[in-house]
C-alpha cells in the first residue's frame, strides 16, 4: 500500500485511540481496501469491528438501508448514498464514525453517464454527516489506492472540524456560565448594598431614640417612693 495513505492510515487511528472511538465502514468500488489498509495496522480489533462491501445495489439497501428511489433516480455515485452508506453502517454497528466510499474506478462506467475516477466519500458519527466528492485520473487499481486516500483525508478533516466545534461550543458554554457568574455577583452585591442603604435609615438604629450622653438602660430619672419598708 502507498505509504502516504498508511501515514493517513495511522493519524486517523491516533485519532479514535485519543477518544477510545470506534470505526466502521462501508465501501463499494474499493471492495474492501479501506478495510484492509486500516486493519494493517497492529491493535485493530480495539477500535475496528466490522464493515461492509456493498457492491449492488440491493445489497446496499438490504445491509445499509440506502433508500431504493435515490439509486433509482440518481445511481450510487452521489452525496446522498454515500452519507446513507456511512449512517447505515454506523447504525448497525454501533461505532462511533462511519466512512463509505462510492464512486467509479473504471476502466469504463458501465450504465452511468458519470465519468470514472469520481467518488464520493460519506463521513458519518451520531451527532453529524457530511459527503466529498473529488475526481480522479487513472486505471482501476491506481484510483482504487485514490480514492482509499481521499477516504482517510476526508475522515480527518472532518473529524478535525467537529472537534473544533465541539471546543467552540464548550467555550461558549463556560463563557456563558462566567458571564450570568459575573451578573448574580453583581446582582448580589446591589442586593447587599440596597440592605445597607435600608438599614442605615431604620428606626431601631437611629440615636435619636436616646438623649445624648445617656446609654440605654440609664435610670436616674426614675423617682421612687418610700413606703416605710426600708
Amino acid at each position: 500500500m502507498d505509504e502516504e495513505v498508511q501515514a493517513l492510515a495511522a493519524r486517523l487511528v491516533r485519532r479514535l485511540k485519543e477518544v477510545k472511538a470506534t470505526i466502521t465502514l462501508a465501501e463499494s468500488c474499493t471492495g474492501g481496501l479501506l478495510a484492509s489498509t486500516l486493519t494493517d495496522i497492529s491493535g485493530a480489533s480495539e477500535w475496528f469491528g466490522q464493515s461492509w462491501v456493498c457492491y449492488s445495489y440491493e445489497s446496499k439497501i438490504n445491509e445499509l438501508n440506502v433508500q431504493q428511489d435515490i439509486l433509482d433516480s440518481k445511481g450510487a455515485v452521489n452525496a446522498t448514498v454515500a452519507i446513507q452508506m456511512a449512517e447505515g453502517a454506523r447504525e448497525r454497528s454501533g461505532a462511533d464514525i462511519a466512512i463509505s466510499i462510492t464512486g467509479i474506478a473504471g476502466p469504463v462506467a458501465l450504465n452511468s453517464n458519470k465519468p470514472v475516477g469520481l467518488v464520493y466519500v460519506g463521513i458519518a458519527s451520531a451527532h453529524w454527516a457530511n459527503a466529498e466528492s473529488v475526481q480522479m485520473g487513472g486505471s482501476r487499481r491506481e484510483n482504487k489506492i485514490s480514492f482509499v486516500h481521499f477516504a482517510l483525508k476526508t475522515a480527518i478533516d472532518c473529524w478535525d472540524k467537529a472537534k473544533v466545534r465541539q471546543e467552540d461550543a464548550i467555550a461558549i458554554k463556560q463563557k456563558a456560565a462566567a458571564d450570568a457568574a459575573v451578573k448574580s455577583a453583581k446582582s448580589d452585591a446591589e442586593k447587599a448594598r440596597k440592605a445597607v442603604q435600608a438599614s442605615a435609615g431604620a428606626p431601631w438604629q437611629d440615636e435619636s431614640w436616646q438623649d445624648p450622653g445617656k446609654a440605654i438602660g440609664d435610670d436616674t430619672d426614675v423617682s421612687w417612693e418610700n413606703n416605710g419598708n426600708e
